[in-house]
C-alpha cells in the first residue's frame, strides 16, 4: 500500500520494487541513447504534471491537516495520475494528436522511478496520504516472525496522522 505498510513481506515488497527498477533502467537507457532527439521542454512538462496534479495537492493538504483526515479526492487524484493505465492513455493520445516522440519516455521513467526507487504504489483510503507505519502491519510482521523494516517517511509521528478509522467493527475471532 505504501513504503511504510506494504502489506507484503519485506522480501516480496523488494522483489515487487525490483520489477519496476528494470523498467526504470530500460527507460533511462533509452533516454540516454536518444538524448539528442528528446524535446526537453515537453519532457520536463510531462514529467512534472503527474506530481503537480496528482501528488502536491494531497501532500500540502496532509501537512496542513494537523492530524485531521484529508479529502479522498487527493487519493483519487494521486491514483489516477500515477496509474500506468492513465499515463498509457496520455501517451497514446499524444502519439495520435502530436506524434510519437522520445520525450514520452519521461512518463514511464517517472512512474517506474516512483515505484522502484521510492516504493510508492497506489494510495489506499484506509491509510494516511503520506507513509506512517501502522501498528497492524508491524503486528503482521511479528506474527510472521519477520524483522520490522527501517522507518520511512513520517514514521516519527506518534499516531497515523490523517487516518480515517474504519466504521466497520472488527469481526469476532471464533
Amino acid at each position: 500500500m505504501d513504503q511504510a505498510n506494504p502489506f507484503e513481506t519485506p522480501r516480496t515488497f523488494s522483489l515487487h520494487r525490483a520489477e519496476y527498477l528494470v523498467g526504470l533502467a530500460a527507460s533511462t537507457v533509452l533516454m540516454i541513447v536518444h538524448y539528442d532527439e528528446i524535446r526537453w521542454l515537453p519532457a520536463v512538462a510531462l514529467f512534472l504534471y503527474i506530481d503537480v496534479i496528482g501528488y502536491l495537492p494531497g501532500a500540502i493538504a496532509f501537512r496542513r491537516s494537523g492530524g485531521r483526515p484529508i479529502s479522498k479526492t487527493y487519493y483519487v487524484l494521486y491514483n489516477f495520475m500515477h496509474s500506468l493505465i492513465t499515463q498509457g492513455a496520455v501517451v497514446a493520445l499524444w502519439c495520435w494528436l502530436i506524434g510519437p516522440e522520445w520525450a514520452l519516455l519521461v512518463i514511464p521513467f517517472h512512474l517506474f522511478g516512483d515505484r522502484g526507487l521510492f516504493g510508492n504504489f497506489m494510495k489506499s483510503f484506509a491509510l494516511p496520504f503520506e507513509p506512517v507505519q501502522q501498528s497492524g502491519y508491524l503486528r503482521l510482521l511479528d506474527d510472521l516472525g519477520l524483522a520490522h523494516p527501517k522507518q520511512a517517511g513520517h514514521t516519527a509521528d506518534p499516531a497515523p496522522v490523517g487516518h480515517v478509522p474504519s466504521q466497520v467493527p472488527p469481526r469476532a475471532v471464533r
